[in-house]
């Protein structure tokens, strides 16, 4: 029987989303702090706190304070006719990322973010006088709990995983899935198993049907 979904790879660490994958499409509506540096007419009605002083165009005024999901922040931002400007999350701050660079391993990513690196990655799509210092805590932060995770993976046959497992965020879960996958498939290759060849379900089948009729 085939697979219902067969996963895309996400884009999200490159300069755009797959919106063909699951996991971008999730993590690109993810909210993003954003503040508003002019006017922006008839679009009240979908931030009714933001637009209640303003005048009868229903505008939501310059200068208020939003969430918006990444997609939408990204449409609407523009250098130069400066629609918007974005406010890092506490996560990508600079605080944090004091944190990240002393020991990474000790964050739960997935509950500050379950797409940590593709989230982060996209914000540099904002040109924030950060970005350099963003994208190297990205990666050390990526390459000093990349081993732990292998480690784990390579470590934890047969066993349960869950709570290791849930500090992740969704790509590092990927990379452990892979690490545990490869522990297998070589658990398999030492058994014998690996080189098993099994009949497919349609011989199976043909041969119950020839039964039937031989003693029909």
């Amino acid at each position: 029987m085939s697979e219902a979904y067969f996963r895309v790879e996400s884009g999200a660490l490159g300069p755009e989303e797959n919106f063909l994958s699951l996991d971008d499409i999730l993590m690109s509506h993810e909210k993003l702090p954003v503040r508003t540096e002019t006017a922006l007419p008839r679009l009240g009605a979908f931030f009714l706190e933001r637009s209640a002083g303003a005048e009868t165009d229903n505008a939501v005024p310059q200068g208020s304070k939003l969430e918006l999901p990444l997609w939408l922040a990204k449409g609407l931002f523009d250098n130069k006719r400066r629609i918007l400007s974005v406010e890092l999350p506490k996560i990508y701050q600079e605080g944090w990322r004091t944190v990240f660079s002393a020991d990474a391993n000790v964050v739960d990513l997935h509950k500050m973010g379950p797409h940590f690196y593709g989230f982060g990655s996209q914000l540099l799509h904002f040109d924030s006088p950060e970005n350099a210092d963003i994208s190297q805590s990205l990666l050390q932060t990526f390459i000093g709990r990349f081993r732990r995770i292998m480690d784990s993976s390579q470590n934890a046959y047969n066993e349960d995983t869950s709570v290791l497992v849930g500090r992740l965020d969704e790509m590092e879960r990927g990379l452990f899935q892979t690490g545990q996958k490869g522990l297998n498939d070589f658990q398999c290759w030492e058994k014998g198993q690996a080189s098993q060849i099994t009949a497919s379900n349609l011989v199976q089948n043909y041969k119950k049907r020839k039964f039937t009729d031989m003693e029909d």
